[in-house]
């Protein structure tokens, strides 16, 4: 860590987050560079940047890189305390002029947090709005890969060999997926081409199977929140939980901003 004197007064953060060590830099009311420093990304850690902070004066803000993701640890702790903003990555002709440097990006935050430029509505992650992000973003991934799996299963009926096509080819969806579900291959006789395809179908027709199981049981706790979250909206006509669940998120995120810009404003 670099280090200089400074007299107790309004100072201003930075950090550029990572994976394993965080970057901090420090500046003064008159936005030079007090001090840089590495921390690691426990929460021992973010504790211990943040004293070190407090060491250089009264800490006004933070900015931080990437609050929703490496840096939401850092952003949750700062949040408690009402001083944390995010700010996004700065311009690409600076970076090239200064070069690829994380003490430089940490830098560069403080910086910009001093100006209030870059900044953007701060990620939180609690609340039962983060609850419906996590569950609609599994489900999102649950239904691509069925998707695919439906694909292969279509792909592969055509390419069978010419008795299991006969067998297949005019079948729906569900008749299709149960009829390969309830098949019983030898798995021993792979290397005969057509009880490969039986044993590569069934495969596909249970993960196919698992995930509309599990795409069901995440609806019914998507739609738990949205209910109790937005009732009247789900109560209008022509809404649905997928609509509504959208909407009830950007909504919330409409009030973080607005209290976002009240917070910055009181500095």
């Amino acid at each position: 860590m670099s280090q200089q004197p400074s007299d107790r007064s309004v100072i201003v953060g930075g950090v550029d987050t990572h994976k394993d060590l965080h970057v901090a830099a420090v500046v003064d009311a008159h936005d030079r560079v007090l001090g840089t420093g590495n921390f690691p990304t426990t929460r021992h850690g973010n504790k211990t940047m943040l004293t070190w902070m407090r060491s250089f004066g009264e800490v006004s803000r933070v900015g931080i890189e990437c609050t929703g993701t490496y840096g939401a640890g850092l952003a949750a702790l700062f949040a408690a305390r009402r001083h944390p903003l995010e700010v996004t990555t700065p311009d690409k002709s600076v970076r090239r002029k200064l070069g690829k440097n994380d003490t430089f990006d940490a830098e560069n935050a403080a910086h910009a947090a001093y100006a209030g430029i870059r900044t953007v509505t701060l990620k939180t992650r609690d609340g039962m709005i983060e609850s419906l992000r996590v569950l609609k973003v599994c489900r999102k991934m649950a239904v691509a890969a069925r998707r695919v799996a439906l694909q292969m299963i279509q792909t592969q009926v055509i390419s069978a060999p010419e008795e299991l096509r006969d067998l297949l080819r005019n079948m729906t969806r569900m008749q299709l997926l149960r009829t390969l579900a309830a098949w019983r291959p030898d798995l021993n006789g792979y290397r005969d081409v057509t009880m490969a395809y039986r044993i590569a179908l069934k495969s596909l027709a249970r993960r196919y199977l698992e995930l509309h199981d599990e795409i069901a049981d995440l609806d019914v706790m998507i739609k738990a929140i949205v209910d109790e979250l937005a009732p009247e909206l789900v109560a209008c006509m022509a809404v649905g939980y997928e609509s509504a669940s959208q909407c009830e998120r950007r909504s919330y995120k409409s009030v973080k901003r607005t209290t976002f810009i009240g917070v910055d404003n009181s500095y």
